[in-house]
């Protein structure tokens, strides 16, 4: 998969966090971990997806438009000259998209999974230019990108340029991004669809490719993490932990055998770290006991797996484990003190 390059410009889709509280937090990450590949069948109601915002929706069709806006199938085949009228994304008019330029038809749209290449232009409401990329790649569907472009670039046809106006919800969102964009700014995107084509086959990939492509959604799940947008930083890291977790016709040495299991162990420490944030107890104890299963003495692990159990009220099983962490680094790095362990106001 091409990647687009810096990831500060791949948005968040905008959830609040506070500042200090956000920064502390991500210090306690992995910074090289995704998906629950923890999942078993007929797991689903403990897979912490339900709450994903519209983005997970885009495959249907996009809700109705309102009477004044044009349906999205318009596009080649419209009368020459004629101007578009702005498509209500959503419905709820906080995302909206007008063809500039038609594309080739609907039957040329990109379809979710696959990786596109579009031209990229990206100004606030004063016309400031923001951000400029002839040719962004990304997946569609993944949260590679700021959610204004996941969302609108399917309802593209190829060839066709768009102009999307977006809150800031689905763009940057009350954080913005320093030290250009500032908080709670709605962007106006010019677009143009450039390219589609499938995803590599994963079983296809090297060992080096594979690591390369769990790192960077693991990456994509620390920064919406950073964010406060636990539920997308847990859909980054299930991405990557199902990439690590794909059979493969090839084979790799020791060492990219080793590295896999590190962006493993990685990604479900954070994927637990999102989850307790969550409140979603029993699927973070699962992510903690899968590291402990391959790092039994995993300092993070044993510390959330403490934290889990003393949140339900097993005080007697958390206690030993949290002090078993505490005599594996007495530095206490991990954000907790001795004195909690006798305390149940964890």
């Amino acid at each position: 998969m091409a990647s687009s390059g810096e990831e500060p410009r791949s948005g968040s889709p905008g959830r609040a966090g506070t500042g200090t509280e956000t920064a502390a937090d991500a210090a306690q990450l992995d910074t090289a971990e995704d998906f629950e590949v923890l999942e078993e069948e007929g797991d689903e109601d403990e897979d912490d997806l339900s709450e994903l915002p519209p983005l997970e929706d885009v495959g249907r069709p996009p809700a109705p438009p309102r009477e004044d806006a044009q349906p999205p199938e318009q596009g080649a085949g419209d009368a020459a000259g004629e101007p578009q009228e702005w498509l209500d994304v959503l419905g709820s008019g906080l995302l909206k998209k007008k063809t500039l330029v038609p594309g080739q038809g609907v039957d040329s749209r990109p379809q979710k999974g696959q990786d596109v290449t579009i031209r990229l232009k990206a100004t606030l409401e004063d016309g400031t230019v923001v951000e400029e990329d002839p040719a962004l790649t990304f997946t569609l569907g993944d949260c590679d990108v700021m959610q204004a472009l996941d969302l609108c670039v399917q309802l593209l046809e190829m060839g066709e340029t768009a102009l999307i106006v977006s809150d800031a919800k689905y763009c940057y969102g009350a954080q913005g991004r320093s030290p250009d964009i500032p908080p709670n700014a709605s962007l106006t995107l010019e677009v143009e669809l450039l390219a589609a084509r499938d995803a590599p086959d994963l079983e296809l990939l090297s060992g080096k490719e594979k690591i390369q492509l769990a790192n960077r959604k693991r990456e994509r799940g620390n920064f919406f993490y950073q964010q406060a947008d636990y539920v997308l930083a847990i859909n980054s890291y299930d991405i990557a932990l199902r990439i690590v977790g794909s059979s493969s016709k090839v084979d790799f040495s020791p060492e990219e055998e080793a590295e896999l299991l590190d962006v493993k162990v990685k990604c479900l420490n954070n994927l637990a770290a999102s989850q307790l944030k969550l409140d979603h107890f029993k699927a973070a104890l699962k992510s903690c006991n899968l590291v402990l299963e391959h790092q039994p003495g995993n300092i993070k692990a044993l510390f959330r797996k403490g934290k889990v159990l003393a949140q339900q009220g097993e005080y007697r099983e958390a206690i030993p484990i949290l002090k078993a962490a505490l005599k594996l680094e007495p530095s206490n790095k991990v954000g907790w003190r001795p004195s909690t362990l006798s305390s149940p106001s964890w």
